[in-house]
């Protein structure tokens, strides 16, 4: 799994927020995700992760309602860090 910056440039994930979204993924434990939105505000949701996936080289989580974010877009995971600023 990978993840892209606004400038385009990959970064790959690191193993321990991969095994940390799968956890959640499998679990269907109930979680506050802080993520930018498409206009760049900071948003939080309080909802599971129901899965994770790739597609056109970006990397997805798609929430319990249905809700897909761009995982370069998630800031953090219950509290836990999982992409830089941007």
């Amino acid at each position: 799994m990978s993840s892209s910056s606004i400038d385009g440039a990959a970064r790959a994930v690191s193993c321990e927020i991969q095994n940390l979204l799968r956890e959640y993924a499998t679990s269907s434990r109930l979680a506050e995700i802080v993520y930018r939105d498409g206009a760049g505000q900071i948003q939080t949701s309080h909802d599971v992760i129901r899965d994770l996936f790739s597609r056109a080289g970006q990397d997805f989580i798609c929430l319990g309602r249905g809700q897909m974010l761009r995982l370069d877009h998630v800031l953090t995971l219950d509290g836990r860090l999982i992409a830089g600023p941007t």
